[in-house]
Order: structure tokens, then sequence, then C-alpha cells
């Protein structure tokens, strides 16, 4: 509990003091959710009152390089210039608090070495598109500084085509549609993203493949590639990915009898189309859906889908 001379404080200002951390950083691990007021997450500007109580929860410090681990990786493709890798579900991208090693960036130091784009610093090198740890799928990684600045482009430019698959609860009321809601960090819960007024542009494009007991399946194409973009914006239509418990879904018979199998939320990165930063050439790759996911869609009633579609 605070002390009473402490009333009317700043939050980020109280935390920056009894942490003997810069008022920066107290304001950061306020937005990512790590400082609570009586068990809530609240803003940084929040005026402490009397009677609360403030917790902090400082994430282990994140190293200053990654370090080449020997992991067993998936590799599609592989040139001089770029990689594509198919990673498993389960798998984080680089290194962060609470993730400081076992992440791709690991073994794909052990596989390339110094041959890795080195525009997103040591702790991402060669990381040009990320997704989730629960989602499995295909990646590009540029092992030159103008591979990544091409792919990068391409990307801004939508001329970076990804494609999804995804199991959602329920059923959409359309069988295609465009979701275009800005996404931006939850107001409350600052681990979360959201729909929000003042967030950045965000667009997916989707269509329903097969309608099965409780679930649609569904593919999914973004043009934009917000943080969480794909499980938010399914969230806003009231469908939200199978497993996805941070944004809606786990809570149905199905999941809950099938909790193992899910592990986080039902999608994968199925298709990827780019040019290729060197010969301008169109490269297309294609994955295969996970077994996880297989089971899923039989145990569905989707045991005549084709995998091509």
């Amino acid at each position: 509990m605070i002390d009473l001379t402490d009333v009317g404080k700043r939050l980020d200002v109280y935390v920056a003091e009894r942490e003997g951390i810069t008022r920066s950083a107290a304001a950061k691990l306020t937005e990512n959710g790590q400082v609570t007021v009586n068990g809530n997450t609240v803003s940084k500007n929040y005026r402490l009152r009397e009677g609360d109580t403030v917790e902090t929860v400082i994430p282990a410090p994140i190293p200053d390089k990654a370090l080449p681990e020997a992991m067993p990786l998936d590799i599609v493709y592989e040139d001089k210039h770029l990689l594509v890798v198919n990673k498993p579900k389960g798998m984080v991208v680089h290194p962060a608090a609470g993730n400081p090693s076992g992440t791709l960036v690991n073994a794909l130091l052990y596989h390339c070495g110094e041959s890795l784009s080195g525009i997103n610093g040591v702790i991402r090198p060669g990381i040009v598109h990320r997704i989730d740890k629960d989602t499995s799928g295909l990646l590009v990684v540029a092992k030159t500084d103008e591979a990544h600045l091409s792919l990068a482009e391409q990307i801004a430019s939508h001329r970076f085509e990804r494609q999804y698959r995804a199991l959602v609860n329920g059923h959409l009321k359309e069988d295609s549609g465009r979701i275009d809601r800005p996404i931006g960090r939850h107001p409350v819960d600052r681990k979360k993203m959201a729909i929000v007024k003042d967030g950045r542009p965000a667009a997916t494009n989707y269509h329903v493949l097969a309608s099965l007991e409780h679930a649609d399946y569904l593919a999914l194409q973004l043009e934009t590639g917000r943080t969480h973009q794909i499980r938010v914006h399914l969230s806003s239509l009231g469908h939200p990915l199978l497993g996805d418990t941070v944004y809606g879904g786990g809570r149905t018979k199905f999941e809950q009898s099938h909790e193992s199998l899910l592990c986080g939320q039902c999608l994968h990165a199925k298709t990827i189309s780019f040019a290729h930063p060197q010969t301008g050439d169109i490269m297309r790759f294609d994955s295969p859906l996970p077994d996880y996911f297989a089971e899923l869609l039989r145990l569905l009633g989707g045991t005549s889908l084709e995998e091509t579609i």
C-alpha cells in the first residue's frame, strides 16, 4: 500500500522512484501491463489514491545480442540473398523478455552464421516480418540488407502476398468480406491489441472455405500486417480463432475438450509470394497444414476437404 505522501502522484513517477528506474522505463512497464494498481492495469498518468496497492513486475533482461543455438529448421528455400522457413507452432520468432533463447533467430544464427541482414539489429537479424508464437507457417528471412529493404518495401506497398488458413468459432454471416478496422494498443490491457479509433489502418480479406460443425474454415489475405491483426479482426466480428484465449476463444465445449490439441490460436501462414530482391522473379511458396490443424478439421467434420483449397 502506498504512503500518504504519494497520494496524487503520477503512477509512472511513483514506479520510477520506487524501483530506481527512469520514468520512461516505468511508463513502458505500465503500457505493457507489468504495473497494476489494486490488481488492475491503468494508464501511466493515473493519479495515486489513498489505499492503492501498486505491484510491479520487472521482466528478465533481454540479452544484448542473440546467440546461435543448434535447433532444427524446416527450410523451404534458400539462396545467398534470403531463405524461407516454415515455423512450427510454439516457437517464438526473436528473443525478448521471457523468451531469451530457443527462438527462430537463435536457430537462424546457428544455420546462417553472420549471413543475415542487420537492419533490425542484433536481436532480430534477418527478420523482415513476424508471426505469433502459436501461429505456424511461412516466413521469409533476409540475408543481406539489400534483400531486407526490397522485401520490406514490397510489404509496405502491398506487393508481398500473405495468405493464411484459420478455424474460427461459429459461422460468419457473409461467405467473404473485407475487415477494415484500425488497430492499436488496448486502452486497458496493454499486453493486447484492439480496434481503436486512433489506431493504425488495418485491412484483412477473408473467404469461408467450408462451414463445419461449430466452426468456419477460412482463407485470409493480409493487406497490412499489424500486431495480432487477424486475431483482433476476427474477434471484432464475434468469431475469434479457435483456441485464442487472449481474444475470446477457448470457451466452447469443443475447445475445452481439445485444449491439448489447440494450445493457442488455430492459425497457419500457408502461402507467401514476392519478387526476388535480386532477380525480380516471382517466388511463391506453400506450406501444408500442420498435423494439429488437419486433425481439428477432421474432428469438425472436414474429412473431405482438399489440401489445395
